[in-house]
């Protein structure tokens, strides 16, 4: 197996996954003036399959060139792949079940190299598959995860990676109750993964964390999102009864005590992406699942301050997203890929995007 080590495959790994129990909150509102907020519209709307309820995205350059766009499907307990650069659906792959290429809620996803990572939320277990084929290497997790969410991964040393998992456990009947406060130190949980040389999989367990108090705890944890130059996780807390938006931790699971700029979501903040530019700068990408559009804000990936907003001529109530800032065909500059209504898939041009909002134009050369 070919181990192909590109910043676009590990950027597909900040994605988010959706599904936890939402209670009764305020009507979302923007959260930016209407003069500040821009269009962009997608290059592409795929056609819809709502059987699936889509959750989260990412992406793999393929061995003949081409990029797949890959989804998790909760509803069919399977995952679909996308032609990246059309939106054409190409297969589809799993069944509903507990063996290994089965699934049961599958939500977050992420890849490294040829590697396929994908949680499952009833089945609390990460399994990793072998692309193209989708050859089960194993699964880990299952002892410590309860109701696990959205993952983010990088690579310490080569062929080994540091693993992070949202574990978003609720009580009650309808489980919408948070946890007590003592237990939130849970909602985050790492693991170091190791392939050998014949491409057998390792994991060992490394703790859990999240803040434990009442004013800053992470109650709701969906998405997931890294920076290793700055030591910095981004982690979205989607609770509205209290305040939903992104904290930032460290990779040691230290919670720094910032957020994103107070007030930023209007509504449920939501996946998660960082688009790097070659000169150490980027931004951050973020999901705010309003009706009926979505709006993706932009935040300084150093400073964290806002940067701008906009929303698409159709994509609406977002779950995942995954940033591809590697040229394909269609795409030169990258694209930005985002579930809709979780029925479809659409696709934002990256260098568009930088011209609406008047950014510098470094990231997009």
């Amino acid at each position: 197996m070919t181990l192909r080590l590109l910043a676009a495959a590990s950027l597909a790994a900040l994605l988010a996954a959706c599904a936890t129990t939402q209670p009764a909150a305020p009507p979302a509102k923007a959260a930016v003036d209407g003069a500040a907020l821009k269009t962009v519209d997608e290059r592409y709307v795929s056609v819809e399959s709502p059987q699936e309820e889509l959750d989260s995205l990412a992406t793999w350059p393929t061995e003949d060139g081409k990029t797949w766009l890959i989804a998790t499907g909760k509803s069919t307990h399977r995952l679909s792949v996308y032609d990246a650069d059309t939106g054409e659906a190409l297969r589809t792959y799993g069944s509903e079940g507990k063996e290994l290429g089965q699934f049961d809620r599958p939500n977050g996803i992420a890849v490294y190299a040829d590697h396929l990572f994908v949680v499952e939320r009833d089945n609390h277990r990460v399994q990793v598959f072998d692309l193209p084929d989708f050859k089960p290497l194993g699964s880990f997790g299952d002892e410590q995860l309860r109701s696990p969410y959205g993952i983010w991964l990088t690579e310490t040393e080569p062929g080994e990676l540091e693993v992070y998992v949202t574990d978003s456990f609720m009580y009650g009947k309808k489980f919408d109750q948070v946890p007590p406060w003592n237990e939130l130190d849970q909602r985050v949980r790492r693991y170091r993964v190791q392939f050998d040389q014949d491409g057998r999989l390792r994991a060992n367990y490394g703790g859990s964390f999240g803040d434990t108090h009442e004013a800053t705890a992470l109650r709701m944890v969906e998405s997931i999102g890294g920076d290793p130059a700055n030591d910095r996780l981004l982690i979205a807390d989607e609770d509205r009864r209290h305040e939903s938006t992104l904290r930032e931790y460290t990779f040691s699971g230290r919670y720094t005590g910032r957020s994103l700029p107070d007030r930023a979501f209007g509504a449920e903040a939501e996946g998660v992406a960082l688009w790097t530019c070659p000169d150490g700068g980027g931004y951050w990408i973020a999901v705010d699942q309003l009706a009926p559009l979505t709006i993706f804000h932009l935040f300084d990936r150093t400073s964290l301050q806002a940067v701008g907003s906009f929303e698409g001529k159709v994509t609406a109530h977002t779950d995942g997203v995954t940033l591809h800032a590697a040229a394909t065909a269609a795409f030169p500059s990258g694209a930005l890929f985002a579930v809709h209504d979780d029925k479809a898939v659409t696709a934002f041009d990256l260098a568009e995007v930088a011209r609406a909002l008047n950014l510098k134009p470094g990231c997009t050369e």
